[in-house]
């Protein structure tokens, strides 16, 4: 699995950004996918999170009701849709793949991760 993140941007308060989480290999990847995020001076914090066939997927409180995660297998992506951004949601963006199938927000499941996306909203 090599995963590579991408989609960050600069975007105002109430706007919208669609992150992508790419699997390089060829083979479909049959693990859990999780999104984690990390700003400035604060621990990495999960987001969200999706199962191996695009079932069972956890979100963080905070991005309740305003971010959908999603996977398309055939590309071999993850989707982060992110609406009615905040300023609070400022940070590098990082997608994980998880040792096991599952959706899980446990980050000591994940064992790959990819290089993130920056992440930022204006007010």
């Amino acid at each position: 699995v090599q995963l590579q993140a991408s989609g960050g941007g600069l975007v105002e308060a109430g706007g919208s950004l669609r992150l992508s989480c790419a699997n390089s290999r060829r083979t479909s990847s049959n693990n859990g996918v999780g999104w984690f995020r990390q700003a400035p001076g604060k621990e990495r914090e999960f987001v969200a999170s999706i199962s191996w066939n695009g079932g069972d997927p956890k979100y963080a409180d905070s991005v309740k009701g305003r971010f959908t995660i999603s996977r398309d297998r055939v590309k071999n992506t993850v989707y982060l849709q992110m609406n009615s951004l905040k300023p609070e949601d400022t940070a590098v963006y990082s997608c994980a793949a998880a040792r096991s199938s599952v959706s899980t927000s446990n980050p000591l499941m994940y064992v790959y991760w990819g290089q993130g996306t920056l992440v930022t909203v204006s007010s």
